[in-house]
């Protein structure tokens, strides 16, 4: 998920941004649907553990977008395609996540992808991200590189 803006630049981990959604707690269900609490799967992500493999990098990415961490997901970009600043839009709630597919990516390889579907809602419009994304090892560990958006 790469939703990138060209507003000017300020500190992207700025104010709320990057403070979790008050919705999710350390013992909330984790939103990026593994039956664990958030504190036991992405939450430590977002703390600074190491994702092992891709698919964990990216269920972490959407839960930071969930509870509106931008500095992690600044952190997990790579760097030469990471944006300046990134504006996650506070009316925007997401839903869900569906894993649809994976190749490679665990901690035998050094890329991998990930296809998934986020669910989300804007205005109480509801609405889907369909993408693939493609992740690199970059420093010895998973970074979110690139994606293709299916729809």
């Amino acid at each position: 998920m790469s939703r990138r803006t060209s507003r000017s630049r300020r500190p992207a981990a700025a104010g709320p941004r990057s403070t979790p959604a008050p919705q999710v707690t350390a013992a909330s269900p984790c939103p990026c649907g593994l039956p664990a609490g958030y504190a036991e799967c992405c939450g430590r992500l977002h703390a600074g553990a190491a994702a092992p493999t891709c698919e964990a990098l990216m269920r972490s990415r959407y839960a930071a977008f969930v509870v509106r961490d931008a500095g992690y997901l600044l952190r997990t970009w790579h760097s030469d395609h990471r944006p300046d600043v990134l504006d996650l839009d506070p009316g925007q709630r997401w839903q869900g996540l569906e894993v649809l597919g994976t190749t490679e990516g665990s901690a035998f390889h050094t890329t991998g992808t990930v296809t998934f579907r986020a669910h989300y809602e804007v205005g109480g419009r509801p609405g889907s991200l369909h993408e693939k994304s493609r992740f690199v090892r970059y420093g010895g560990a998973w970074v979110y590189e690139s994606a293709v958006f299916a729809g």
